[in-house]
């Protein structure tokens, strides 16, 4: 037995011989999840097979260019993006999640995150790998709303939400005007646009207050919902930022 025949065959090759199709062809076939190797979905190209090992493709395989995808994530407090990147993983994608979309390990590669979050803050963060959201997101950061929920502390200064609704000045450059209101007696409500969600804590301490946790949790006409701390799941092919 020659050593290329001990250390088995590349997948690609057998998915070749199997589908009668070229090279590219077959590796599409592995990196959508259509083929088997001893019944386990194997997704390498590179995969190197034995002799007496079982390789499947799935009748319904498509060849279909798999689209680029992009991943909603409730990003856990403290969390960074390096480390909100480690949580896109099969096993934290949400049950909530109607996408129908097939996971594959494709998916979670070249993934740029988009209108990041600061570390101590939770909920939506964006991840996409589909050019259009990210050219999209990059153009309109400053027009797109976000909402956030500022738990506080302190007592409000007088006229504080009305000071807060038309604008502070930050470093000399007046804020656009937002939405705020109560959601309760310890919850603010912050409709931005064009201010980033980092000047939160700044916003606040100008009328007296002290953040003690911020959660964004819309992002244009896409919510949050019911996704729980640390699973994600896709964007919905009908859903618009």
């Amino acid at each position: 037995m020659s050593p290329a025949t001990e250390e088995g065959l590349r997948l690609s090759k057998q998915v070749m011989a199997l589908a009668g199709c070229s090279r590219r062809e077959a590796e599409q076939y592995i990196e959508g999840g259509w083929v088997r190797v001893d019944g386990t979905v194997v997704e390498e190209p590179q995969f190197r097979v034995k002799l007496l090992q079982q390789v499947t493709v799935d009748p319904s395989a498509s060849l279909l260019a798999m689209a680029p995808v992009t991943l909603l994530l409730h990003k856990p407090a403290g969390a960074s993006d390096a480390q909100a990147l480690r949580l896109l993983v099969p096993a934290n994608r949400s049950d909530q999640d109607n996408s129908g979309i097939r996971t594959v390990k494709k998916h979670f590669s070249h993934l740029e995150a988009l209108l990041p979050l600061p570390a101590p803050a939770s909920g939506l963060a964006v991840f996409s790998q589909d050019h259009r959201i990210v050219r999209k997101l990059h153009e309109d950061e400053r027009t797109l709303e976000q909402e956030l929920i500022a738990e506080v502390s302190g007592t409000i200064a007088d006229n504080g939400l009305a000071r807060l609704a038309r604008g502070l000045v930050f470093e000399g450059q007046p804020l656009p005007p937002l939405k705020v209101s109560w959601q309760n007696e310890t919850r603010l409500r912050l409709a931005l646009k064009g201010v980033p969600p980092w000047l939160a804590p700044w916003m606040v301490e100008q009328v007296g207050l002290r953040l003690k946790a911020l959660k964004r949790i819309r992002i244009g006409r896409v919510p949050m919902a019911q996704l729980v701390p640390g699973q994600w799941r896709y964007l919905l092919p009908g859903e618009r930022f």
